[in-house]
């Protein structure tokens, strides 16, 4: 035995993969290299979050193919150190029993893996470190998902940040080269063990009870290295950022959402990427590296104040009186399903129900025209996100909301005026996303694809549209509904002044 496998405190160890799909700069696999003898990883496809998804998820299917990149990465830093027969040990099962049984079954005297913030992810390790320590087993977590998280990053009173120019400020002073090193794992990686007899790997999706979805003709390539090819190709135009990123028909954004979501990606390796560039004077990167900072911010949001989760940030918000019963109803499905009548607001849910992605921008328009045209509560917008986004984050999509209709921390107020067809007219003045979400509008003129209602209905037999046989009528006045929001959002007003 080596100078250096005696130093270490355990002889066996078992990382649990959770939203940090990679085996490169990963947090938990680092110091379970170091402090342990023999080093296995684990991933748990959880019945306790699949068992309530739909047989065909994206997902699950994004999820499933990343961990066979996970699985080869693993394999080749093991043999890279001359350890052959390594590779990931797959679970499907209720996480909070499946570990506990590995845990037992490889005889390990630890686990780590990384923070999850999420509310549910905490209940469920805090039971989990009962149930291991019951057994004599050690849980040990680190950060790895965020680049500052919990309490790292307060006030100078001491407190959270609620607003988010003083927290990204603040961020950027605290901010040096430590921060975004990456864990050397592949310096340790001879501690990893091989797979136990027996072990067959990840297995197809149709074992873990799902079916294909499109997720392959979208071109999303999944794992690690999907990963580094879409971030490389980013870095191509990420200095043009800070000006495309507002136009839904332009390749503006990274449309690494999933990637940093899963942990396929390292957000060190990605802020590193964004800082070295941003310092070198583009103004693209730096407008990158601050949504990388607002994801820490939302974060920090979720772990300070968990009631968000349910709750509006500010209280007062939560007395607002929001439209319920069939009609309703009837308007939140035409939103989920676009059709509204209002082409932006259609194309951006179409965009969604068709690949899982939605715009940054268009996130905007659509949550303001749920809440200010519809009238319909945002917990009711952000659960419909949360089932079909590819990239769906608890702390990102709440935080988007909460900020969209005015009740999040720093939002403005939902008095504020939100025209969608102005907005439209701004971010898609050619029609060129409306008509890529939209065919059956193609052929409007551009001035008159905005609004088809307003079109002459010269152009719009020219164009073979008949409003409310090939394209919805508006399903709301927005100047009616515009004066209705002033009303629902009088209780916050008079809140503030007292």
């Amino acid at each position: 035995m080596s100078e250096a496998a005696a130093d270490k405190p355990y002889d066996r160890a078992l990382v649990w993969l959770r939203r940090d799909l990679r085996a490169d700069d990963h947090a938990a696999l680092y110091h379970a290299l170091r402090r342990a003898r023999r080093v296995w990883c684990a991933f748990v496809f959880d019945r306790a979050v699949l068992d309530g998804l739909p047989r065909q998820d994206r997902r699950v299917e994004f999820m499933r193919d990343s961990l066979v990149g996970v699985d080869a990465e693993l394999r080749a830093l093991a043999a890279s150190h001359g350890v052959e027969g390594v590779g990931l040990i797959v679970r499907h099962g209720a996480a909070g029993d499946a570990l506990p049984a590995l845990a037992a079954a490889l005889r390990v005297q630890a686990v780590f893996a990384n923070h999850d913030d999420d509310p549910q992810a905490r209940a469920r390790d805090l039971e989990l470190h009962g149930r291991l320590a019951d057994t004599g087993v050690a849980l040990h977590l680190a950060k790895d998902h965020l680049i500052f998280e919990r309490d790292e990053l307060l006030t100078p009173g001491g407190r959270p940040f609620t607003a988010f120019a003083p927290y990204r400020n603040a961020w950027l002073r605290k901010l040096a080269p430590f921060y975004l090193e990456a864990y050397p794992v592949g310096r340790h990686a001879a501690a990893l063990a091989p797979r136990p007899a027996g072990e067959v790997g990840v297995p197809a999706l149709a074992e873990i009870g799902f079916a294909p979805t499109n997720l392959h003709q979208l071109r999303l390539p999944t794992g690690p290295a999907g990963a580094r090819e879409m971030l490389a190709e980013f870095q191509e135009h990420i200095d043009h950022y800070h000006r495309t990123r507002e136009f839904p028909a332009v390749r503006g954004p990274s449309y690494l959402g999933p990637h940093l979501r899963f942990g396929t990606l390292s957000v060190r390796r990605a802020a590193r990427a964004a800082h070295e560039r941003a310092a070198a004077g583009s103004r693209g990167a730096q407008a990158w590296l601050a949504q990388l900072i607002r994801r820490d911010f939302f974060h920090q949001v979720l772990h300070h104040h968990p009631q968000v989760v349910t709750q509006s940030f500010k209280p007062a918000y939560d007395r607002i009186r929001w439209e319920r019963g069939k009609a309703a109803d009837a308007a939140c499905a035409a939103w989920c399903e676009g059709r509204t009548g209002y082409p932006l607001v259609d194309a951006a849910l179409q965009q969604l129900n068709q690949t899982g992605y939605m715009h940054e921008r268009l996130r905007m328009v659509a949550a303001a025209f749920l809440a200010q045209d519809l009238g319909i509560d945002w917990r009711r917008g952000e659960a419909y996100f949360a089932r079909q986004l590819n990239d769906f984050d608890l702390a990102a999509n709440n935080g988007g909301w909460q900020w969209a209709v005015g009740s999040g921390c720093d939002a403005p107020p939902c008095t504020r005026r939100f025209d969608p067809v102005q907005h439209s007219r701004r971010i898609d003045p050619e029609g060129k996303f409306i008509r890529r979400y939209l065919p059956q509008l193609a052929r409007l003129p551009d001035e008159a694809i905005h609004a088809p209602w307003l079109a002459r209905p010269v152009d719009l037999e020219a164009a073979g549209v008949q409003l409310g046989r090939d394209y919805p009528a508006p399903i709301v006045d927005h100047a009616a509904a515009r004066a209705r929001t002033l009303e629902r959002c009088a209780v916050v007003t008079a809140a503030r002044g007292r």
